[in-house]
């Protein structure tokens, strides 16, 4: 059974840094790529910044250019997100995606969200 499970989210004051963790279980990690994706409310899901298996940034967004930072340990199966100076418009639910492309077929799961606050 595949898990992904997201922890580190809460309440920080804008200008603050919190560093969210998504542990990963049922899968063979390495061969994932991991990406963060976020939802406020009301909102689309957007992505927040991705890493290869290799450890390279597939993609990011300009909101969180300079701020917020993935990396990975394949030993611990965990991939993180810090994010730092943050601001109310990051305020969202946090979600941990893990994704493998295959010959005939693409491999995708889900976390189920940590909430991340941003307020005075």
């Amino acid at each position: 059974q595949v898990q992904l499970v997201e922890s580190g989210g809460g309440l920080v004051q804008p200008g603050g840094s919190l560093r969210l963790s998504c542990a990963a279980s049922g899968i063979t990690f390495i061969y994932y790529t991991m990406t963060w994706y976020r939802q406020a409310p009301g909102k689309e899901r957007e992505l927040v910044v991705g890493i290869t298996s290799g450890g390279g940034m597939t993609s990011q967004a300009d909101s969180v250019k300079g701020r917020f930072t993935i990396s990975r340990d394949n030993a611990k199966n965990t991939v993180f997100l810090q994010m730092n100076s943050l601001k109310p418009e990051d305020t969202a639910v946090y979600y941990c995606n893990a994704r493998r492309r295959e010959v005939f077929t693409t491999r995708e799961y889900w976390g189920q969200g940590t909430q991340v606050t941003v307020s005075s």
